[in-house]
């Protein structure tokens, strides 16, 4: 039946993520649109924390989500989606770092969030972070980002990773110690610069 007047249709209620992700693991490419367009951004943020750059955080976004779109299949658990999403997004991420890594020894630089009451002080902190996390390996970023600056737990990051519980705590561990060293080793480095004793 055609409905004569806009008035006359039926008013849809908004549909849940759960129910948008089982209509698109039914084929439905308007429901994975809405998916998308609702992921888009934070995906992009997680990508650029990890890839630092801007142009290939987009592209790596992008193809995250032809990846899902394709692998939808693989999805046991509606309810899971924005985890399995991220693990598809890391994944991209580490295909990317592999790529760049290959071609060149890429230096993986992040910006992370910082909160500084300060504002002379932001950007010397900012900078010193940034440096302490080009020396750190892309998954050792990945866990901090999705720790740190996205609220995961170790459960959770070990969903979004599919890795064994025993091994995130062990990789985040590690990571933390690698940044702690590597800020130490800075500030040693700018206080010989600076004609301070170390």
């Amino acid at each position: 039946m055609a409905w004569r007047t806009y008035e006359d249709a039926p008013i849809r209620e908004p549909r849940s993520q759960r129910e948008l992700v089982e209509l698109a693991m039914s084929g439905d490419a308007e429901a994975f649109s809405a998916l998308a367009a609702g992921s888009v951004r934070k995906m992009y943020a997680v990508a650029r924390l990890i890839l630092h750059n801007d142009a290939v955080a987009e592209d790596v976004s992008q193809e995250a989500l032809v990846v899902a779109w394709r692998d939808l299949s693989a999805l046991r658990d509606p309810s899971r989606f924005d985890a399995w999403l991220h693990r598809v997004l890391v994944r991209e991420c580490y295909k990317q770092a592999h790529r760049e890594r290959r071609r060149v020894d890429v230096e993986g630089q992040i910006r992370p969030i910082v909160r500084e009451t300060d504002p002379s002080q932001h950007s010397v902190v900012n900078d010193q972070l940034e440096r302490g996390f080009a020396r750190l390996s892309v998954e050792h970023r990945t866990v901090l980002v999705l720790h740190h600056h996205l609220g995961y737990t170790i459960r959770e990051i070990a969903d979004a990773l599919g890795l064994p519980v025993g091994t995130v705590k062990s990789r985040l561990s590690r990571a933390s110690l690698a940044m702690r060293a590597a800020l130490e080793s800075d500030a040693a480095a700018n206080a010989v610069k600076g004609g301070q004793p170390a």
